[in-house]
């Protein structure tokens, strides 16, 4: 293969065109990525409209990443890596190794973060180059099209879940049932959490159902939120998932004592919390990253294990710009996820 197509817009906010580059080689302590899968993530917009610093044109975004090694690049074989060896990458697209977070082996708080899409071309495309420590083993069980959203969407909310202060039996709810949403109530679930869902309309309770939640809270009725759940009994965890400051912080008072909001739906706005809902219960206020290569191939096991799996579209590279549009106006259902083809 001499050339490879990829999806880029040349300018902020443009529209994605197909084009092809050369097949580059990767340095070392570096692979080449034969892309199967990439999945469409709302944090690509950042990219693709440059409102985050360093961001270059034309700009190639795709942070949820499944393929093959298709080369490797020196050292990389060393550290147990094969040409053919099935992996991942997601937001954790590698780290510098010599900050203070990573020098405490903190790498997903580097303060040189790579990110796929921002630091380097992101995987809408035939082939990309990806760090070493950005590298994720998929399990033969997984397909591509599942991996990809595993490696962002999936490792946020099963760390967000499995980093809290919840444990089996607890109550912990779930704000959103959107692309994080939808599979945080499945891990909820799966983790031993008496689970609640929240989410906007009476319709969504049927859905919340078949995850496996065991109650539903209309965020929509009469029903204040933090009152349907102090109802329940307050909950020890509260993973907001909706890019919404509003609702996040209507989540607040439903908390029981030392309970903790975990934060992982990115929203501009400020949180509306004053000093004093926290203080007299101890209630904690947190935000939660993404995951390393080592959790997002914890996040993969553990869904393999409770057959839990993201709700995608699968379209071809193509028609990326559709896809993109189409995640960007909330009509997908969960992910849109570029395939081959």
């Amino acid at each position: 293969m001499s050339s490879y197509r990829v999806a880029q817009v040349p300018a902020a906010n443009g529209t994605f065109e197909v084009v092809e580059r050369e097949v580059p080689r990767p340095g070392p302590g570096h692979a080449r990525i034969a892309v199967e899968a990439c999945g469409v993530c709302h944090s690509d917009a950042l990219f693709v409209s440059a409102a985050v610093p360093g961001i270059t044109f034309p700009e190639v975004p795709g942070h949820e990443i499944a393929g093959r090694i298709a080369e490797l690049g020196e050292g990389v074989g060393e550290r147990g890596w094969q040409v053919g060896d099935r992996v991942a990458v997601g937001w954790f697209g590698g780290s510098c190794g010599h900050c203070r977070a990573c020098r405490e082996g903190d790498f997903i708080v580097c303060e040189s973060l790579k990110v796929p899409g921002w630091t380097y071309d992101g995987g809408f495309g035939e082939q990309v180059i990806a760090p070493a420590d950005a590298l994720a083993r998929i399990p033969d069980a997984l397909a591509a099209s599942d991996a990809g959203p595993l490696a962002c969407a999936g490792v946020t909310t099963f760390n967000g879940l499995r980093r809290s202060a919840g444990r089996p039996g607890d109550l912990v709810a779930v704000l959103g049932l959107g692309g994080l949403g939808h599979l945080g109530v499945q891990y909820a679930v799966a983790m031993g959490f008496e689970t609640v869902a929240i989410a906007r309309g009476p319709q969504k309770a049927e859905f919340a159902k078949q995850l496996g939640a065991h109650h539903y809270v209309d965020s929509t009725a009469a029903t204040p939120v933090a009152e349907a759940l102090q109802s329940l009994g307050g909950a020890k965890v509260v993973l907001g998932t909706a890019g919404n400051s509003e609702a996040i912080s209507a989540t607040v008072d439903g908390l029981t004592h030392r309970g903790e909001l975990v934060v992982i739906g990115a929203d501009i706005a400020p949180l509306d919390i004053n000093p004093n809902q926290l203080l007299m219960a101890a209630r904690v206020v947190r935000g939660h990253p993404s995951g390393t290569s080592q959790d997002v191939e914890d996040t993969m096991a553990f869904s393999v294990l409770h057959g839990i799996r993201p709700m995608t579209e699968k379209v071809p590279l193509t028609e990326a710009d559709a896809a993109f549009r189409k995640m960007m106006a909330g009509g997908a259902r969960f992910r849109m996820v570029l395939t081959e083809g």
